[in-house]
């Protein structure tokens, strides 16, 4: 699927969103924020399409369908759906290769830095720990998978997995399972 496809699976995705929680509830001010998250980053993942930005485009809607997917895994968003970066392929031109490579090495670093700073918020004895695990374990494995990924040389693969397992690690903590140990400017708070 080539980027255009990505966004338009995107689109499709938010249309068949709904809060799965009561309004006027914490979680419903979650669910909301998450959902804002994800609507914001399908715009400018549009934009950024429009305007010849295919790394940013590409790292946008990678993000944002991961904060959609963190939404639904946390049973704030209904249906329950998955739509990991596997099937994008980005065909970022030759042009734009020194941007890919700086964004890449930069979302590496960051999510490697995140994934250090923070800690699981909930009480292990808590359902919600389990949660938060499930979160920072998913975000961990998009990390490994996109370390993998640059290490043989397929920058917008790895792009588009340390942009979407970052969203799973920001969406938790928006949600307040976990807690920020570190500089909180690495995280959408």
């Amino acid at each position: 699927m080539n980027l255009e496809g990505y966004g338009v699976l995107y689109l499709e995705a938010l249309s068949r969103t709904w809060i799965a929680v009561p309004e006027g509830t914490l979680l419903y001010r979650v669910a909301d924020e998450v959902v804002e998250m994800a609507t914001a980053y399908h715009s400018d993942g549009v934009v950024f399409l429009r305007t010849g930005d295919v790394v940013n485009a590409l790292a946008a809607f990678a993000y944002g369908l991961g904060w959609l997917d963190a939404g639904s895994r946390l049973g704030l968003l209904e249906p329950l759906a998955a739509h990991p970066p596997d099937p994008v392929d980005a065909c970022i031109p030759d042009s734009r290769s020194a941007h890919l490579d700086e964004k890449t090495h930069r979302y590496r670093r960051m999510l490697d830095s995140a994934l250090s700073m923070v800690e699981t918020g909930p009480d292990q004895a808590s359902p919600l720990y389990a949660g938060a695990e499930t979160l920072r374990s998913t975000a961990q494995s998009w990390y490994a998978e996109g370390v993998e990924l640059l290490d043989a040389g397929d920058r917008a693969g790895a792009l588009a997995r340390f942009s979407y397992g970052y969203a799973w690690l920001d969406a938790g903590i928006r949600a307040g399972l976990f807690r920020i140990t570190g500089e909180r400017g690495l995280f959408t708070v």
